[in-house]
């Protein structure tokens, strides 16, 4: 049991990749936390695990919201006990050039893939450091690392996560909190359709990608396993790519 002992907190778990990430850590050892703004999605999914004789509770949390991470977070906490893992998954996603975005598109992309990042490592702090350390991973994305054709504030987002991650990274060490953030390309999810579409498009994206396929979120819950474990007690203000070598050309 990779996380045995662990109490973890996981954003956007109703489905897709935090849904994976939730399973697959369970599967561990850990209590999980699950969270999402669809409620009744992550509350089927915590009560199923339940019924197969793990430890979850389901949270309701929109990211964006500060007085909503402390709830959370204290439900989490009395129902699980405080958590020494949190991945921040929550995200949304468009595909849409500089010039076809609002300012309130802007916005709320940031305020999602952004402020909800830098909240939740906010909140989990107190209980990690009381914990004598803990582990943060932060979902980033391929277009925190590269440019892009077809989206402008989602990458944007993205890169912010990627630095925001190396700060919190640095700014925490001497407490044993490492912050790591991972990199997938398109996966096989909702919003992983939505940046791969059927047609000329999503062919054109595919053949950039030398493995020739979409990654699934349980090769990235994989990745995220490792994050999340003591064997990467070394590791801190990292970036775990996993694109199937898209960013590699």
């Amino acid at each position: 049991m990779r996380l045995e002992g662990k109490v973890a907190f996981v954003t956007g778990a109703a489905a897709g990749i935090g849904a994976a990430v939730a399973r697959r850590f369970v599967a561990e050892g850990a209590a999980v936390a699950l969270s999402d703004v669809r409620a009744e999605d992550g509350a089927a999914l915590s009560e199923a695990l339940n019924a197969d004789g793990h430890r979850t509770c389901f949270v309701p949390l929109d990211v964006s919201f500060e007085s909503q991470w402390a709830e959370a977070v204290a439900l989490a906490t009395k129902t699980l006990g405080g958590p020494t893992v949190l991945v921040n998954n929550a995200g949304i996603y468009a595909r849409r050039l500089i010039e076809h975005t609002s300012v309130s598109q802007l916005d709320q992309m940031l305020a999602v893939n952004v402020k909800g990042v830098f909240l939740g490592i906010k909140a989990v702090l107190p209980a990690m450091r009381a914990a004598g350390g803990g582990s943060i991973i932060n979902l980033s994305s391929v277009a925190g690392i590269i440019g892009s054709g077809f989206s402008s504030d989602y990458n944007a987002s993205k890169g912010a996560v990627r630095i925001l991650t190396k700060c919190a990274a640095i700014q925490n060490a001497k407490d044993n909190v490492r912050c790591n953030s991972v990199h997938p390309a398109p996966i096989e999810t909702d919003m992983g359709y939505e940046a791969v579409p059927a047609g000329a498009i999503g062919e054109q994206r595919l053949q950039e990608i030398p493995l020739g396929r979409m990654g699934t979120a349980e090769e990235v819950a994989n990745a995220i396993l490792f994050l999340a474990s003591d064997e990467s007690s070394y590791v801190t203000g990292s970036e775990l790519v996993v694109d199937g070598g898209l960013t590699a050309r």
